[in-house]
């Protein structure tokens, strides 16, 4: 990676800012249901801590329509964040800018953490204010981008708070999280060890147009599964029945076909429900034999070992979308049988946040797969070979 990282800056007696994603899941209560993306952070916060930093972490957790919202404090991400360093001082703030903040952030010292109140509170966040941005900058002396998920957005803690710091000559740098997403999936785009394998799965091509042009040059194979096969399907002549089709993008997916040629693989079979329901009677057919009243809602056997093939003598896959409804179980098979055979290869194996991450993690299979994404959106616009805006953002080595 040619962007500068925690490691190439002198953080000791500064203030270091870290925007981390802390998006995290919380029940009825408040609690935090899963504290992967915290835990995520945890090697470039201890890190900077055990180098003398004193923090300011900053983060959005839901999206708040208006103002502050108490369900989507930023206060149970501090105490989750007190239990795992019980060492150090975590200060929740009691908001993002403002006096008391000012305060707060002046009297941090080396090894305290202040987690700054959720930055979408302020409309500023999203709207390209720059004054907001000056706000969160104050007192700042190094600034870190940890935060994948977000790293596709030009909010102003992702792309304006580095602007400011730039400007007065000081770091923007990236943590250990956004250094290996960026090496991870960087890699598998511009240098894949060959034969290179995606599979994209989801209900929209459209979604995903951009993806598919981006790899069909760089790919040996390109396995098309979940509702987005369905248009690729119809694209062929197929009937589908009641199935989610595309229609718009059924032109565009005909040309994607004509470009890709053998490249892209459809499924050749499909498992069909009478209803869009979890409880659906269910039954494997040909792909060209989906009749009306039945929609397609996962791959079929045969789908699953015709991929397998493809997969079988790969060295780096990439992975983005279920190959089915995956939340009904009798429709996850297909994506749990992908989980599987990706966990059994001798291949860098990649899988692209989102629902695929889910999958992987629903399975069991998470440790068995070389790189799990945090961010979904971030990971797609990267894939499209697009210039995400938290990665533009930092220094050049």
């Amino acid at each position: 990676m040619n962007k500068k990282t925690i490691r190439d800056v002198d953080v000791n007696g500064r203030r270091v800012f870290v925007r981390v994603d802390f998006n995290v899941p919380l029940d009825g209560e408040g609690h935090i249901t899963d504290d992967t993306r915290i835990q995520g952070a945890m090697p470039t916060i201890r890190y900077l801590l055990e180098h003398g930093a004193a923090l300011v972490l900053a983060s959005h957790l839901g999206r708040p329509k208006s103002g502050p919202e108490a369900k989507f404090s930023l206060a149970p991400t501090a105490k989750r964040l007190q239990e795992l360093l019980p060492d150090n001082q975590v200060i929740m703030a009691a908001d993002c800018i403002g006096a008391e903040v000012e305060a707060q952030k002046q009297a941090l010292q080396p090894g305290q953490v202040l987690v700054l109140e959720n930055v979408r509170f302020y409309k500023g966040e999203q709207k390209g204010d720059m004054d907001f941005a000056a706000q969160l900058a104050s007192q700042i002396d190094v600034y870190v981008d940890d935060a994948f998920g977000t790293a596709h957005r030009p909010d102003m803690s992702v792309a304006g708070v580095p602007q400011i710091m730039r400007a007065q000559g000081k770091p923007v740098v990236a943590g250990f999280l956004l250094e290996k997403e960026i090496e991870f999936l960087g890699s598998a785009v511009e240098q894949p060890v060959p034969p290179f394998v995606a599979i994209l799965g989801g209900a929209k091509v459209s979604d995903k147009i951009n993806v598919i042009q981006n790899l069909l040059g760089k790919v040996d194979a390109l396995l098309i599964g979940g509702g987005m096969a369905n248009t690729f399907l119809k694209a062929q002549g197929y009937e589908l029945g009641d199935s989610l089709v595309e229609e718009p993008s059924v032109d565009l997916a005909r040309n994607l076909l004509a470009e890709g040629g053998d490249t892209l693989v459809l499924p050749v079979d499909v498992v069909v429900a009478d209803a869009f329901a979890a409880d659906a009677a269910s039954k494997v057919v040909g792909a060209d034999e989906v009749t009306a009243g039945w929609r397609v809602l996962d791959i079929g056997p045969a789908t699953i070992a015709h991929f397998a093939n493809y997969l079988a003598g790969a060295r780096t896959v990439v992975w983005n979308g279920p190959m089915g409804v995956f939340e009904f179980p009798a429709f996850a098979k297909g994506t749990f049988a992908i989980a599987e055979v990706l966990a059994g290869l001798d291949a860098t194996t990649i899988i692209g946040g989102g629902d695929s991450a889910a999958a992987v993690n629903d399975a069991g299979l998470a440790g068995k797969m070389t790189h799990i994404s945090t961010g979904g959106g971030a990971s797609l616009e990267y894939l499209e070979g697009k210039v995400l805006p938290g990665v533009a953002a930092l220094d050049e080595k």
